[in-house]
């Protein structure tokens, strides 16, 4: 398939576009790399796939220099003229959207950057799938949605009309916009509610890497709702699968995928892991829960069980020991 992957100097993003050029399929990747977090980051990510930062114009396709089926292009999603001419000259059989403002505590402070980005993209998205005839498209929630839901394990027929940051809100809203679209156009569309992804090349504003870099470093981490929380960490290899199987699998109509580890851990034993990778203890500041935060997330994936016959298995040790391995080679320490 020629398949269009936003987000592909992302984290889940970069993994994907990876997966898929690995069984063949032809791939643009799209991104407009922005520094809410460090660049250094994502253009490695790009690099592994061949696409070398000083080659990188906006809104120009560059060919990878490793794949000859991987083509990329700096674009905002807000572009909606640059993405039309995008879709008018690549003709997709498939969109996966990735590209998103991520984050909920960014959302606080930062709450425009999730509108532009998550709702008008994600609208620009939806059109150009409409007017240029592409049927398939999957997309990135996130377990955010479930907010202040107490009912363990979070299922998919749960209600989710309580989101408690703007980013929970952004990802609802995406769900809705998509709702609509399949029933009024006939698209085939897939969300996909992400939880705690964690892994090699991951995401320098997620726990993983503020606590590995920490402790690296010597210094104390921050340990919210005084470790009390309860998290779904999953593998990233584990969400590649299942993302790929959706692309092969769409919704005939209009579905939505918890991707979890069906397995949460508590945050004290995740730092634990950490420290026994690492070889030591890490110091820690004890702070009570953030806003935007919940204590507690758990995915029932019973329908991606018995739909595309997958459930995520890594265990959280071999999670981290990989991710510990891939940021002492990355950072040389």
């Amino acid at each position: 398939m020629k398949i269009l992957v936003t987000g592909t100097a992302g984290f889940i993003g970069s993994h994907l576009a990876l997966k898929l050029l690995a069984r063949g399929d032809e791939i643009i990747g799209l991104d407009n790399i922005n520094d809410y977090y460090d660049q250094s980051v994502k253009f490695g990510r790009l690099e592994r796939a061949g696409i070398a930062q000083e080659s990188i114009v906006f809104n120009k396709l560059i060919q990878s220099s490793l794949h000859v089926n991987y083509r990329f292009i700096k674009l905002n999603l807000e572009d909606k003229a640059g993405l039309e001419a995008l879709f008018a000259t690549e003709k997709f059989d498939a969109v996966c959207n990735l590209a998103a403002q991520a984050g909920v505590r960014y959302s606080l402070t930062n709450p425009d950057a999730y509108i532009q980005s998550n709702i008008v993209g994600f609208m620009n998205i939806l059109e150009c799938c409409r007017h240029f005839g592409v049927k398939n498209l999957c997309y990135a929630s996130s377990s955010s949605v479930y907010g202040s839901n107490e009912k363990l394990p979070f299922s998919t027929s749960d209600n989710v009309d309580h989101p408690i940051s703007l980013y929970a809100a952004s990802k609802k809203s995406n769900e809705l916009m998509a709702h609509t679209y399949s029933h009024l156009f006939g698209l085939q569309t897939t969300g996909l509610r992400f939880f705690t992804v964690y892994g090699p090349w991951g995401r320098p504003d997620m726990a993983l890497f503020l606590f590995t870099k920490a402790a690296i470093e010597g210094k104390a981490i921050d340990v919210f709702n005084n470790g009390e929380m309860l998290r779904d960490f999953t593998y990233i290899d584990d969400i590649i699968e299942g993302v790929v199987r959706v692309i092969d699998s769409p919704a005939k109509s209009y579905k939505i995928y918890n991707i979890g580890n069906n397995n949460p851990v508590k945050l004290m034993d995740f730092i634990e892991a950490i420290e026994k990778k690492l070889g030591k203890t890490i110091e820690k500041n004890f702070l009570p829960l953030q806003a935007g935060d919940v204590p507690s997330t758990y995915a029932d994936v019973s329908d991606l069980v018995e739909d595309l016959g997958y459930k995520p298995s890594t265990p959280i040790q071999e999670g981290i020991d990989k991710f510990v391995d891939w940021y002492r080679e990355f950072f040389n320490v």
